[in-house]
């Protein structure tokens, strides 16, 4: 990451859309025309996997760590495959105005997928089809059942089916794909399209100059398809129950830690079995974007385990992971894998060691900049170094009008001040971040989008350690107008970041 780039982070479902939440139709089309026009050339998304509306669609809590997610497949793309008709389409008063309504949303998806499947197998199917069930059939076999399974259980989580199917006994397993062939079928097929509609996404992007950034959570959740079908990889007893889960200790963003819930890994295991599973996966985000920040990067070196059952982190302890071998595993298989380290938190030296080390760039906000320690604080922009990737903020701050206007304390507010060398207002904050951020020695500069509207608290996009009413917000249309990038490319070019 060399060359100086600057980009926008905006979740798809964050996009506009008739249908109840964003998706891969014409609005991420037009997001990517309008990061052409402003000169930026990155789009930053946050995962793109299965969520589930009993964990707040966290997109960090998935089924999944190989799936797409159904909600994202973009109607207006199914009439142009004639797939479905036009009069198939939900009338756009069925969904709720401005938030992302994804039950309903995922509803009107699921009723159109039917449509679709039907119609495509009254044509006999394609060859493009086979072609992606044989290339990703080391994840989608066992998806498609495991989500086959699921239903069949009406969402219970999988160590509370029968023994048979919970510890995958072939005598089980074999019947249960018997008789639900279909449904797996048209499991699959749901996500080809997906995979379709992203890779002619991704395609048009290509050709704007504009490179994909994605997310990668470091762990997954017990019930997924990912630890039922490995559960020796992770810490659980013989009811295939955590013994152990993961969290952060307290921090900026929780008095009391943040207690994900997670099983975590059995290193011991995944390095006896040469880290197959993480290179399949770090390989499979790698064919859908161009770089992957991985969340929680400091879990490599050593992570906060927390016995199964407390009510919070605080009870934790580190424990060491094999950092040194698995990352040389890893770029032994992946040369030059495009790595972006999340390094933010508790970090020790021997976390900026590994990362140094295989030359992983880490992360510099620029709301943590501006407390006592100003002159020293490794996130004011005056101490960034070249090789970082600097936000405003992620989705899992305020906005930067709402950390000025909620979080940040007077003193806070009288060092940006200064530090910029004049006031600073709620209507103007986000703007001097931003060029913070532009100005920056850091090779890669990354504006959320909600900052870039100059928005208030009232629009972020998470609050860690809350259940409720996160990962909403979605974008007005028109928002992204001609005006704004126009500023943003003369801001752009003028630090140097925009494309040649």
């Amino acid at each position: 990451m060399a060359e100086r780039r600057s980009g926008i982070l905006l979740h798809i479902t964050s996009l506009p859309s008739r249908f109840g939440i964003g998706d891969l139709g014409p609005a991420a089309y037009a997001f990517a025309d309008f990061l052409e026009r402003a000169g930026q050339r990155l789009w930053q998304v946050l995962p793109l996997n299965p969520t589930e509306p009993a964990y707040g669609n966290s997109p960090y809590h998935s089924i999944s760590s190989f799936a797409f997610n159904p909600v994202l497949a973009s109607p207006e793309a199914l009439v142009r495959e004639g797939l479905i008709d036009a009069e198939d389409l939900p009338l756009r008063e069925a969904f709720p105005p401005g938030r992302a309504a994804y039950r309903a949303a995922a509803e009107a998806r699921d009723r159109l997928f039917s449509i679709a499947y039907e119609r495509f197998r009254s044509r006999g199917g394609d060859g493009d089809y086979e072609a992606f069930c044989e290339e990703h059939a080391h994840w989608l076999e066992d998806f498609a059942l495991f989500a086959a399974l699921r239903e069949r259980f009406q969402g219970r989580p999988w160590p509370s089916w029968p023994p048979g199917l919970r510890d995958r006994d072939p005598a089980a397993l074999d019947p249960a794909r018997r008789e639900l062939g279909e449904e797996m079928d048209r499991i699959r097929f749901v996500q080809y399209l997906l995979h379709r509609q992203w890779r002619d996404l991704r395609s048009f992007c290509r050709d704007r100059g504009v490179s994909l950034v994605g997310d990668m959570p470091i762990y997954v959740v017990l019930d997924s398809a990912d630890v039922w079908v490995a559960p020796h990889c992770f810490k659980l007893n013989d009811q295939k129950q955590p013994t152990a889960v993961a969290g952060v200790p307290p921090d900026y963003f929780s008095e009391t830690g943040q207690l994900w819930g997670n099983p975590v890994y059995r290193w011991d295991v995944l390095k006896a079995q040469e880290y197959d599973w993480w290179i399949r996966r770090i390989r499979h985000n790698l064919t859908l974007y161009d770089r992957v920040r991985v969340d929680h990067f400091r879990g490599f070196v050593g992570y906060w385990e927390v016995p199964a059952g407390e009510k919070n982190a605080t009870n934790g302890r580190w424990v060491d992971a094999p950092a040194v071998d698995f990352f040389e595993s890893v770029l032994r298989e992946i040369p030059g894998a495009p790595i972006i380290a999340e390094d933010l938190g508790v970090i020790t030296a021997d976390v900026r060691e590994i990362m140094d080390r295989f030359g992983f760039p880490g992360m510099k906000v620029l709301v943590f900049a501006f407390g006592p320690e100003l002159p020293s604080n490794p996130y004011a922009p005056h101490n960034h170094e070249k090789h970082c990737v600097v936000y405003t903020g992620t989705h899992d701050n305020n906005t930067a009008r709402g950390w000025f206007e909620e979080e940040a304390t007077e003193e806070d507010r009288a060092r940006l001040a200064s530090y910029v060398g004049h006031p600073v207002t709620p209507e103007t904050v986000h703007r001097d971040l931003m060029r913070l951020a532009m100005a920056s020695v850091g090779d890669t500069a990354v504006l959320s989008m909600p900052d870039v509207l100059g928005l208030s608290g009232a629009h972020r996009m998470n609050t860690p350690a809350t259940r409720n009413g996160n990962w909403t917000w979605r974008m007005s249309s028109g928002a992204a107008d001609e005006e704004l990038a126009r500023g943003l490319r003369e801001m752009s070019e003028l630090y140097g970041r925009a494309r040649p």
